[in-house]
This record gives structure tokens, C-alpha cells and sequence, in this order.
């Protein structure tokens, strides 16, 4: 089996690379289609609004449970690669844009939580370390856009899009061809409406669950606004010349380590503990961002903002965790898929409450993102009375 999760996790990354393809070429879909700087927040919301929309589809009619696991992953991954390239159709316009990132966003439900059902299928024992690995896998796949555009300035934009397709299927094939269905899959044979909520009744559930809606709060709203951060700065020190791709590439990767850290080190630390030491750093990098963002030094702000990269998503692994160890097993799937699905809604919410409210706000707007770790922390530390 430990031959297995290398091809998850490659499997995952080039997968998941389709998911900020649209922001790391931001410039250019804005130049050649005439839109607002406003389409920030919304071509990322509809790769979001996709990903609820599958998630809740995959949840209600339990895909991921019912089928084979590597088959739904195999699918969904050419299917969202072929949507993804939809954004190079001639005569697309904004409203199309928003139509194709959506569809493979929709797709990209059948890709992350559906990795996450087959590394758990895998990996009853050390399942933190798996997850660690895998959901770094994803950290790494969402900044990988952003390190192809720094490569590919002087070419055409569109190759960043068709080069993150072509990566999608093959990671597709990987998981076809390299890694059936695991040795402690339950496979649900029957059409429940009710999956999704069987494993809400028990208490350690919810509380991890809710930990992770308020984590998404931040998270997804931070690595939106990376470029903003670094934009802004630069406007208020136009002695700054920051190269805003390969920047962005390293402060959200920066995660994916800060993943395989928590991960292997949950067992240790043990795994609530560890995701409330996150939150507290989290939270405290959201409160003090007015001061790095538009006072320090440029390094000390990189400096921050790497912290901050790793500390906002160093909890990912170990919320997939609690939650995977505390869902029914026959519904393991479903539980992954609908608590993605509640957590991606809220990131919306985020990115367009940070998005219209920062003209208002001024610099002082990041620090609303502390609402989601102080109701993450509550959850966690809440004690629950036994009835």
C-alpha cells in the first residue's frame, strides 16, 4: 500500500492544478475579454459555486460510495480538463468565461474530496500522514498555475490553460491505471437521501466539521487575495518591483510543506491540539496584516506572508482527518464530499464579502478573515455533554 499513495499524490497535484488556472492568467483574461478588475472575485467564486454544486450532487446521490473511487476520479478528471479548455473557445465573453469555470469546477468535486475517499480506503492507520501529503498535493496543484504563468510570460496565455488540461488527464490515467479500488472500501448499494446526515448525529463529527467551515472562511479568501496583497504593496511603494507570479506561487505552496508537517506530526502532537495551534497562528496573522501589509519592509512582508501561506492550511490535513476517523465508514465518501461542499459555500461568502467591502474598509479588511479560525478554535475546544 505504500507504493500506492505516491500515485495519489502526483494524481492529485497535476488534478488540481485546473483549480486557479483562471487567477494566475487574470491579467490577460481581463485584457482580452475588456472585464473589470472585479472578475478577481468572481471567476473564483464560480470555480467555487461549481465545486458546491458538484459536491452536493456527488453527496445526495453518494457517487463516490456506489462506484468504483478511481473510476469517478478518472472521469471527472477529463471531464473538468475538457471544460477548463472551453476558455479558449473563440467569441467567449465574460459570462462563458464564468460558464466553463464553473463546469470544471463542478468536476473538481470528483477529484479532491473522492482522492481523499481513496487514501482513506487505503489508509485506516496513519491516515494524518496520508492526508497531510494529499491535501499538500492540492496546495501544491493550486499554485502551480501561478509558477506556469512565471514561466510562460513571454508566450501566449492560453498555454497555461491547455497545459493544466493535458495535466489533469494524465493525472487521471495515473489513478486508472495504478491505483484500484483500496482494500477497506464499504460500498453503499443502496440510494440513501439521508447519507449525508448520518454521520452529522455523532458529536465528534460535527465539531470537526465545523472547525473546517470556519477554516475555509480564510483560507480560499487568502490565496484569492495573494496577488492583491502584493499588487497593493507595490502601489503604496513604487520603489517595489515585485515579480507577482513567482511570488504568489511561493507563498501558497509554501502550504503544501506546512501540510506534510502537520500531517506527519499529528500522531505526536495529536490531532485537535495541532489544529488549534494553526488556528491561533492563523488568526493572529489576519489581525495583524493591516501593520505587515502596509508598513514593513518588503522582505519582512514576504517573510510574513510564506507564514502565513503555511499556517492557513497546515490544518487542512488534520480537519480531513477528524472528519474521515469520525464519518460512518460505509459513508465515508458522502461525509468528505457534503462537509467540501457546506465548507466551499462559505468561501464564496468570504471572497465576495472582501471584495466589496474593501473599498470601505481599506486595510483593515483582511483582518475580517479572524472570524473563521476563532469559530474553528470554539468548535474544537467546545466539550460536548453526554446525554
Amino acid at each position: 500500500m505504500n507504493k500506492i499513495l505516491p500515485f495519489i499524490v502526483v494524481a492529485q497535484f497535476l488534478c488540481t492544478s485546473l483549480w486557479f488556472a483562471g487567477n494566475a492568467i487574470l491579467p490577460d483574461i481581463l485584457q482580452a475579454f475588456d472585464l473589470p478588475g472585479s472578475f478577481l472575485a468572481h471567476i473564483t467564486s464560480a470555480v467555487q459555486f461549481g465545486f458546491i454544486s458538484g459536491t452536493l450532487l456527488f453527496a445526495l446521490f453518494t457517487i463516490a460510495d456506489r462506484f468504483s473511487p478511481s473510476m469517478v476520479f478518472f472521469a471527472s478528471s477529463v471531464l473538468a480538463a475538457v471544460f477548463n479548455l472551453g476558455v479558449l473557445l473563440p467569441g467567449n465573453e465574460g459570462a462563458g468565461i464564468l460558464f466553463f469555470r464553473f463546469a470544471t469546477g463542478f468536476f473538481l468535486a470528483g477529484i479532491y474530496p473522492v482522492g481523499m475517499k481513496i487514501a482513506s480506503d487505503y489508509f485506516q492507520k496513519g491516515l494524518g500522514r496520508s492526508l497531510g501529503l494529499l491535501v499538500g498535493a492540492l496546495v501544491l496543484g493550486t499554485a502551480f498555475p501561478h509558477l506556469l504563468k512565471n514561466f510562460t510570460s513571454h508566450l501566449p496565455w492560453k498555454l497555461v490553460i491547455f497545459t493544466t488540461s493535458v495535466l489533469s488527464v494524465l493525472g487521471g490515467f495515473i489513478i486508472l491505471l495504478g491505483v484500484p479500488d483500496g482494500p477497506f472500501r464499504k460500498k453503499a448499494c443502496l440510494f440513501n437521501w439521508k447519507a449525508f446526515l448520518i454521520s452529522f448525529r455523532d458529536h465528534h463529527f460535527r465539531s470537526a466539521a465545523f472547525g473546517y467551515f470556519g477554516h475555509m472562511w480564510e483560507l480560499y479568501t487568502f490565496w484569492t487575495f495573494v496577488p492583491v496583497m502584493l499588487f497593493t504593496y507595490q502601489q503604496n511603494f513604487p520603489a517595489v518591483n515585485f515579480n507577482i507570479p513567482l511570488l504568489s506561487f511561493f507563498i501558497i505552496a509554501s502550504g503544501g510543506l506546512a501540510c506534510f508537517i502537520s500531517g506527519w506530526f499529528s500522531n505526536e502532537v495529536g490531532v485537535k491540539k495541532l489544529a488549534t495551534i494553526c488556528l491561533m497562528l492563523s488568526c493572529i496573522c489576519c489581525l495583524v496584516s493591516p501593520w505587515f501589509l502596509f508598513v514593513v519592509p518588503a522582505y519582512i512582508l514576504i517573510i510574513f506572508l510564506v507564514f502565513w501561506g503555511m499556517v492557513v492550511v497546515a490544518d487542512s490535513p488534520l480537519f480531513s482527518t477528524l472528519v474521515a476517523n469520525n464519518a460512518s465508514p460505509e459513508y465515508r465518501g458522502t461525509a468528505l464530499t457534503i462537509v467540501n461542499c457546506i465548507g466551499f459555500s462559505i468561501t464564496i461568502i468570504s471572497i465576495q464579502m472582501i471584495n466589496l467591502a474593501g473599498p470601505v474598509f481599506g486595510k483593515y479588511i483582511f483582518m475580517f478573515l479572524s472570524i473563521g479560525p476563532l469559530i474553528s478554535i470554539a468548535a474544537l475546544l467546545t466539550k460536548h455533554r453526554k446525554v
